[in-house]
């Protein structure tokens, strides 16, 4: 069977969604943990009190989650993960980042990566 019948088979296509469900089960508690990092980062911009390193920190959070949440079929969520990276991206010029806009692109990743959860047959 050439690529093309492969491709074109649904049991191999089946096969290649379970793969990425397993995928994701295993790295979405660290998929979780990146969102968490970025969410965590805006409330300390919002409440006054930015921390660098925490924001150095999100930011390869968002650039993380940029390359990854595609793969998935979340390509919103790269989106908002390049968005929120561009937005860091700023934390060597206080005052650049918008706190509130790094918290709305932190709950639209959370939603986003809610909303696939936790694959519906998970095969261990």
């Amino acid at each position: 069977m050439d690529s093309f019948q492969q491709a074109a088979n649904p049991q191999s296509s089946s096969g290649i969604t379970a793969a990425l469900d397993r995928l994701w089960e295993r790295f979405l508690p660290e998929i979780r943990g990146r969102v968490a990092l970025i969410e965590s980062a805006g409330i300390a911009l919002r409440d006054g009190i930015p921390n660098p390193v925490q924001q150095e920190a999100a930011h390869a959070a968002a650039h993380k989650l940029a390359g990854v949440l595609g793969s998935f079929g979340l390509a919103l969520g790269t989106d908002l993960a390049r968005k929120a990276e561009l937005l860091l991206a700023e934390r060597e010029t206080p005052g650049r980042i918008e706190p509130a806009e790094l918290l709305r692109l932190a709950a639209g990743l959370r939603a986003l990566v809610e909303s696939r959860g936790a694959p519906a047959n998970p095969t261990n």
